[in-house]
Parts: C-alpha cells; structure tokens; sequence
C-alpha cells in the first residue's frame, strides 16, 4: 500500500480561497472542535472575519457508547440569529459530526444559512451531508484515520493511522 502524503499548509491555502468564494458580508465562520476550530480561527485572522468554535459533544448519536468528552468549546462570541454560518472541519467522514454540530448550532439561534467547508474529505458519508468546499478528497480504507495536527508556531500537518 502506498504511503498518503498531504500537504497540509498548501490545502490550507485552497481552503481560504475557497472560503472567500462562500462569504457574505454577514458570515461568520465557526470551527468545528479541534481541527476545524484551529482552521477557523487562523481563516478568521487571515480574513478579518468573525469566528467561533462548536462542539459536538452534547448531540453526538454515539454519546452512550462515548460518554461525555469535555463539552465546554462551543464558544459563539456573536447572533447565531439571521447570520448566515460557515462551518469548517478538518475531516469529513461520516457527516455525523456535522450533524451533532449543526444541533448545537440551533441551541444558539436560527441561522440565514449554514454551509460547511472542509480541508479535506475523505467520502464514506453515512448521511446526506456534503460541504460546499473542500480542499482534497481522499480516500481511506476503514480502518485508518486522519487527524490534523497543529505545530507550537501554528504550521499543520496530517497523522494517517
């Protein structure tokens, strides 16, 4: 089998241009806790934007099975109320994350609309969700994973296990 190799930083910048593709005056983008959030927050920077993260936490569909991991990242410092929302994610996979993700949003008001942008998605969908961006598709065999990863001067990388 051949080794995946992605380059993180170089997706990072076909992710913002992307982004700047989906953006209205009123957007504000939320990341998806901890690689999205990451991601969101540096988009937020590099495009003076507002940003927040979420977490998935409270509506995951596997909370019996998982428990409850630290819950306290979703931190939404503006009106979720009539403010369309671009919601960013490190990895897609199954879309049960954004589906968790998308509920705790609606705990904070009605958006405009809700988008979803990714770095990098890796198919295996198991419900109808699908970002309006992407940076990369891959594909995986079922039993590996892919994680962003975060250096101390902020650089990203992948781990594939």
């Amino acid at each position: 089998m051949s080794e995946l190799l992605l380059d993180a930083e170089a997706l990072y910048l076909e992710l913002k241009k992307g982004v700047q593709r989906l953006l209205t005056p009123d957007t504000a983008l939320v990341g998806i806790w901890s690689g999205g959030a990451w991601l969101a927050e540096r988009l937020a920077a590099d495009l003076g934007l507002a940003c927040g993260t979420i977490s998935s936490a409270m509506h995951r569909d596997d909370f019996g099975s998982r428990g409850l991991a630290k819950a306290d990242h979703t931190k939404l410092p503006f009106d979720v109320n009539g403010r369309d929302i671009l919601l960013i994610d490190d990895v897609l996979y199954t879309g049960r994350t954004t589906r968790a993700v998308i509920n705790e949003l609606f705990d904070y008001g009605r958006p405009a609309r809700v988008q979803l942008a990714v770095l990098v998605d890796r198919g295996g969908r198991e419900l109808p969700i699908e970002p309006a961006f992407s940076a990369a598709r891959v594909t995986l065999n079922a039993d590996q994973s892919l994680r962003l990863a975060r250096s101390d001067d902020g650089r990203f990388a992948f781990e594939v296990k």
